[in-house]
């Protein structure tokens, strides 16, 4: 049973249909529990429950008749909250609830504001999450910009939800890329071309620029004076898109042993390795045997000439999050590292973690889109699309939610002309405007003012009506659709849900008035209070999103 003093309204029913059940079977539970979901015509009831159906075995008796028993349970229990219970079909019960019963769950909403549905997780978990990780040697692209979107929605779902999460960028700030990016920076502050496979764009003479006596100074010191300028400015660009780090950890840091001497991580993780026998040396070269946890090859992690591989570096970046206690590992990786998924698990595994301790995540690509062709928007980076350039074109509050909008992977088609529109056919401009309608009725309402009349004079309080009870029953989902997302690692299904909410508060605005002068005082004060209850819900979800909720537009 869960807490109530914790617990939504429709938790809480869900607890009570439990009872029921149990009630009926003489304390035995059904193998999977009872559903209790909105029916798909709102004429049918306020949820509908399979429980019936569930129990023949245990009970010995056909759903109809078990149907029969359940309800006089859930009148029992419920008493005056329920208002109507049918059976429908095979043994299906539909269930209509009192007026009584709405209006306190709308208490609760309303006076739980933006928390409402908030740390509802069973157990809690510290979770470490990596995301973004761009190559340190050039801007934020429109890849990392889905990552960086993605990464920071999934935090803030994962923190509201209840865990503890840690944010971390990881600095690919060691190997041949980095020197390769120096002698890019050297050749431009020399007026030359950037040496073959170097880095292109304008950005690089930029940087180069910034660089005292780039042309003349040691490559290796001009490649990390220039990764530490190119790291401020992806910090820049990612903090202009509302997406920020608690650390950014250095690849070269694994490679280095402090002050007193001691062994590296990469060593450390090395020996490790070495101890459980997860490791061994062939034709020179260390291997980590991988193909353990469904890796298609041993790989490589040190090389018969001394120099370690990039994947080195994975395992002793793996190994270090692992020492330092997180219950859950959570990787976003980009849609060119599928190769990734099966070494890494498998490096997590044979430094002594579990499987089902780490998740890495695959981003897809996002294709950019204007006047039904595909768009290039890039003037300074080469090759790539920045993230700067898509927030400079459709502002950060449409790029986060367009890069959001659909599941992480699924490649996304973005229509830069309907992101930049300010119109019904624009979701995020969509939702914003409901929100900011909202807030403008309750600002109204503050100041006491009455606009026209309700349409047919003078009225009586006759309960709730259907606009303002699909409103309701969808406010008491919101806890349901935030903990089916957080599981899910499914930001996507927020975006989804603020948008049918804002839809279900457009039909409410147009069927209940609220603040019209024939409107009775107990309905005006009940209306207002779904459209507060809404606002806290849409600025919740909106704030998971990073996307602003205004108050005006």
């Amino acid at each position: 049973m869960t807490d109530p003093t914790i617990a939504s309204p429709l938790q809480r029913l869900r607890d009570v249909l439990d009872d029921a059940v149990l009630n009926v079977t003489g304390g035995e539970r059904p193998r999977s529990a009872p559903s209790l979901e909105r029916p798909k015509q709102a004429a049918h009831g306020d949820f509908a429950t399979n429980a019936a159906m569930l129990l023949p075995k245990i009970v010995g008796a056909a759903p109809p008749m078990i149907a029969e028993r359940l309800t006089v349970a859930l009148q029992e229990h419920l008493g005056a909250g329920l208002a109507q219970v049918d059976v429908a079909g095979p043994g299906f019960l539909n269930l209509r609830l009192s007026d009584a019963w709405l209006d306190a769950a709308l208490g609760e909403v309303v006076a739980a504001g933006e928390r409402f549905g908030a740390a509802g997780v069973g157990e809690a978990e510290r979770i470490i999450l990596e995301y973004v990780s761009n190559n340190p040697t050039g801007p934020v692209h429109i890849g990392g910009a889905r990552g960086a979107a993605f990464g920071s929605a999934l935090a803030s779902l994962l923190t509201f939800h209840g865990h503890d999460v840690h944010r971390e960028y990881y600095v690919n700030d060691h190997g041949n890329q980095v020197t390769l990016f120096g002698r890019s920076l050297q050749a431009r502050a020399r007026g030359e071309e950037v040496p073959e496979g170097g880095y292109q764009g304008d950005y690089v003479a930029d940087v180069a620029a910034e660089i005292p006596d780039a042309a003349t100074r040691p490559v290796d010191e001009v490649a990390l004076e220039g990764v530490a300028l190119m790291v401020g400015r992806q910090a820049a660009s990612l903090e202009r898109f509302r997406t920020t780090f608690d650390r950014w950890f250095r690849e070269r840091s694994l490679y280095e042993t402090g002050d007193d001497g001691g062994e590296s991580l990469v060593d450390a993780a090395f020996g490790v390795l070495a101890e459980q026998g997860r490791s061994f040396e062939q034709d020179g070269a260390l291997w980590l045997r991988t193909t353990d946890s469904g890796d298609d090859k041993d790989r490589v992690m040190r090389r018969a000439d001394g120099r370690p591989t990039y994947f080195a570096s994975d395992v002793a970046y793996h190994h270090d999050k692992r020492v330092r206690g997180f219950d859950r590992i959570i990787d976003v990786f980009g849609a060119d590292h599928h190769g990734y998924v099966a070494r890494v698990t498998g490096a997590f595994v044979a430094l002594g973690g579990r499987a089902d301790q780490i998740e890495i995540l695959i981003t897809q690509f996002v294709n950019l889109f204007e006047d039904g062709e595909r768009a290039k928007m890039s003037k300074r980076a080469g090759e790539f699309v920045t993230l700067d350039d898509l927030v400079d074109d459709i502002g950060v509050d449409a790029a986060r939610w367009y890069l959001l909008a659909r599941s992480h992977d699924t490649t996304i088609d973005l229509d830069l002309n309907e992101a930049r529109a300010q119109s019904q056919e624009n979701p995020v401009y969509y939702v914003q405007y409901a929100h900011a309608r909202i807030r403008s009725i309750l600002e109204r309402a503050t100041a006491g003012e009455r606009t026209g009349d309700a349409g047919t004079g003078a009225q009586e309080d006759e309960g709730i009506v259907d606009g303002e009870r699909q409103l309701l029953l969808a406010l008491l989902s919101w806890p349901d659709e935030v903990a089916e997302a957080a599981d899910r690692r499914a930001p996507h299904r927020i975006a989804t849900y603020a948008l049918a909410l804002a839809r279900q508060y457009s039909a409410f605005y147009r069927d209940c008035p609220v603040l019209a002068a024939g409107v009775p005082e107990p309905v005006r004060e009940r209306r207002l209070a779904l459209c507060t209850a809404t606002a806290s819900v849409l600025a919740a979800a909106l704030g998971i999103l990073g996307v602003d909720a205004p108050d005006r537009m």
